[in-house]
């Protein structure tokens, strides 16, 4: 028996507000019949090579294998911003993945991308166009939000065409969504699983 086809959630965070993107767009992938979300973070840099290290980031989840990327339907990919980037450890564990590349086994499969930033302007469009890079090298194909996601238009936080995000409002915690935040999540979240089965 096969197991049932999965969009890989995979992220990291550090405040918690990224990893509750993750699972916004985890709920909108698990409201599509037919495929479900697996959701993987990953280790700190230090971490990955020294058990000694206690990571900084702030996830419940188990960190991805190759194995979890490769045999995914979908990828949805999310980071904090970094000075307008993705984490570092998020480009680490990309940068290991040639052998996947060089085999084309992400080639054809829809991905989107999401982050979130401390600030309106911290660096959320760049950060998810330069996610978007190594993806487009292993030939996924990008989704952003459409604008018949009638939050987007309205959305006085975080939200754009080219991925769900997440910006910090003063007097509430780091990692609270905002109503349009979560609906553009999920959207994109039913929106990646449909294109998922559809390509697959």
């Amino acid at each position: 028996m096969t197991e049932e086809p999965y969009v890989l959630v995979l992220y990291y965070s550090t405040g918690g507000a990224t990893q509750s993107l993750a699972m916004e767009i985890a709920r909108g992938i698990d409201s599509v019949p037919g495929i479900h979300p697996k959701i993987r973070t990953v280790p700190d840099i230090q971490s990955a090579n020294d058990s000694t290290v206690p990571s900084t980031a702030k996830s419940t989840h188990p960190f991805c294998k190759k194995e979890d990327l490769k045999l995914c339907s979908g990828l949805s990919l999310g980071s904090g911003t970094r000075f307008g980037n993705m984490a570092a450890q998020l480009k680490y564990f990309l940068d290991s993945t040639a052998d996947i590349w060089s085999s084309n086994q992400l080639e054809g499969k829809p991905a989107s991308v999401f982050c979130s930033s401390s600030s309106m302007h911290g660096g959320q469009e760049s950060t998810l166009l330069s996610m978007m890079i190594p993806l487009l090298h292993h030939g996924m194909v990008i989704t952003g939000v459409p604008y018949s996601v009638e939050e987007l238009g309205v959305t006085r936080t975080g939200g754009s065409p080219y991925g769900p995000s997440h910006v910090t409002g003063e007097g509430k915690p780091f990692f609270e969504l905002s109503q349009d935040e979560v609906v553009i999540a999920r959207k994109t979240g039913e929106r990646i699983a449909r294109l998922a089965l559809k390509l697959s």
